[in-house]
């Protein structure tokens, strides 16, 4: 196979060809700890909802309710923005997400009631929906071809440390005198480091490009270029992109792939986010006081770091659709032996093994969704795939109770193996792009 003339590469081309580089090293640590940030705020949530049930005396539907409404925010913020970043660029709003949420986190801690508490905790989903599909893409359009799949999974296993740092928050932080709130108010760090974000990240070539901003496109380019030691080489711009939206998404084109995107996410989300945010609770209720209950969820929780470190290596080698349809069909088995775990040791090791397969889970299909639609579209489709399963992440919070009423821990993790098997079987439905470069148009 003959080398293409470097002269007829596109800039995408040219990033694609490139070695790993400072700036990509750059791009993905400060992506990342705003991911790990997002994280910590979400984990926060479970430990905060089983010291206000006994500071507060919540009821079970009050907590659900409180679990819940940050999903519902996050929902609309996917939605708006993914739309917004493919308008505006994907820097811009990822800095904007950042003090939405850092902000609204901060000021919860200063909530005197629930009903203030829950309009906060809306707000700062919007911030945290909007913030997730962006900063993956940005990676995603970035990292050579060749390794974007590892790349993107090194990115979500970010969320890892973010949901252990919200362990040991709870664990070492939340069980004393109002402090729920100090965890709370260690929340808005991220509106902080939302002015660095702003100003150190690079916008998004492909974006730049889309949009007729060539100038601006070839010097990005150029940067990561003269890191990597390669003569820059001048490109012919792309073809002014298509103005997004959603009604594209339910095209001909594009339909097939949107509800299996959205139907992965929904079972991914549900599974995930029931059995994640109400566990201290639920181990709680079983007769662990506050701190044991935090101590085991933070063991859980340790699980999730192998299982990224697993999809890393195996997205490159087996592929995105196996490597996720594996995983998901692992977390399925391992949420029916949680549900008939006999003892508390058996809860935590199936509970690390939920964490390992669910998070691997989580890592391959951050590395998907990018993938399935062109530049011009590609925020846009995330963010709604993203919306769709935020959906799905609230109703599973206000399920759980009822759940467990009806037919305890059985019925509660067998709802989520159910739940897997949905995402697992729509994996399979989607576009396969392993080592190939993104659709432009």
């Amino acid at each position: 196979m003959t080398e293409r003339n470097p002269m007829s590469l596109t800039r995408p081309e040219r990033l694609d060809r490139l070695p790993w580089t400072r700036p990509h090293t750059r791009l993905l640590g400060g992506s990342g700890i705003g991911w790990a940030l997002d994280a910590m705020d979400v984990g926060l949530i479970s430990f905060i909802m089983a010291a206000l049930i006994s500071e507060w005396g919540l009821s079970s539907g009050e907590a659900s309710l409180l679990g819940a409404i940050g999903f519902v925010g996050m929902a609309v913020g996917a939605s708006l923005g993914g739309l917004m970043a493919d308008k505006i660029g994907r820097r811009n709003v990822f800095a904007l997400t950042l003090v939405v949420y850092g902000v609204a986190t901060g000021a919860s801690a200063f909530a005197g009631g629930l009903a203030v508490l829950i309009a906060l905790r809306f707000v700062v989903g919007l911030g945290l929906g909007a913030e997730l599909p962006v900063a993956s893409t940005l990676v995603s359009e970035y990292a050579p071809a060749r390794i974007r799949g590892r790349v993107v999974v090194i990115l979500e296993a970010f969320w890892a440390v973010g949901w252990l740092a919200a362990a040991v928050i709870g664990y070492l932080v939340v069980p004393a005198e109002n402090g729920w709130r100090w965890a709370l108010a260690l929340g808005a760090v991220p509106a902080v480091y939302a002015i660095i974000v702003r100003m150190k990240l690079p916008e998004s070539v492909r974006f730049l490009e889309s949009k007729g901003r060539t100038e601006e496109a070839e010097s990005a380019v150029r940067q990561f270029e003269e890191a990597a030691g390669i003569d820059a080489v001048p490109s012919p711009p792309l073809p002014i992109a298509p103005t997004p939206g959603w009604r594209v998404l339910w095209t001909a084109r594009f339909r097939r792939r949107t509800i299996a995107l959205a139907l992965t996410w929904i079972g991914v989300n549900f599974a995930y986010y029931g059995a994640f945010i109400w566990l201290p609770s639920l181990l709680h209720a079983q007769g662990h006081d506050l701190v044991k209950s935090f101590g085991f969820t933070l063991i859980i929780t340790l699980a999730q770091l192998p299982g990224y470190a697993c999809a890393a290596v195996l997205i490159e080698i087996w592929g995105r659709r196996p490597t996720l349809a594996v995983f998901l069909a692992g977390a399925a088995i391992s949420a029916v032996g949680m549900g008939l775990a006999p003892s508390t040791g058996w809860i935590i090791l199936a509970g690390c093994m939920l964490s390992f397969f669910n998070l691997g889970a989580w890592g391959a299909l951050y590395a998907i969704t990018p993938e399935v639609f062109p530049t011009w579209l590609r925020t846009t489709g995330s963010g709604a795939a993203t919306a769709f399963g935020r959906v799905a992440a609230m109703a599973a919070p206000l399920s759980v109770p009822f759940l467990d009423r009806a037919g305890g821990w059985p019925l509660v993790f067998g709802a989520f193996a159910i739940s897997f098997v949905l995402a697992m079987i729509s994996t399979l439905f989607l576009p396969e792009k392993s080592g190939e470069a993104l659709d432009e148009q």
